[in-house]
């Protein structure tokens, strides 16, 4: 499969979540405060962006992270409604690139680029799955 024949420059996808004390720096650290985390908030930017191109793939691929460059700005406290977007800046034969942003209700609280690679599900099930 060549994503540029299915993926388009400006694809996007917006995903909403509620910081719950399980995704704070607190719960994973001990001492640390139990604001939102960065990796938590990268995973949120995957998402995103592994929901923009989703539903164009053909059945039988699917989109791995391949590359984060990620800024966390600002930190956001538990029960703060944060959302994440990700929008398709560029598309190669088997890389999909993103710029990603988060934002809770105040200001911008993440930013950066995003990278996924395009894979055959049954070839990586096939090296990686269960034995």
């Amino acid at each position: 499969m060549d994503a540029r024949d299915v993926i388009k420059i400006g694809m996007s996808a917006e995903r909403t979540l509620v910081v719950p004390l399980e995704r704070t720096v607190g719960h994973f650290v001990r001492d640390m405060p139990m604001v939102y985390a960065t990796p938590m908030m990268i995973l949120e930017m995957e998402m995103a962006s592994a929901d923009a191109i989703e539903r164009y793939l053909q059945q039988g691929w699917i989109t791995v992270g391949t590359e984060v460059d990620i800024r966390h700005l600002a930190a956001t406290p538990v029960g703060a409604t944060v959302r994440t977007t990700a929008r398709v800046i560029a598309v190669e034969r088997r890389v999909i690139r993103f710029e990603v942003e988060a934002f809770d209700e105040v200001r911008r609280i993440g930013e950066g680029r995003h990278a996924r690679g395009l894979v055959n599900l049954a070839s990586f099930n096939k090296r990686f799955g269960p034995k």
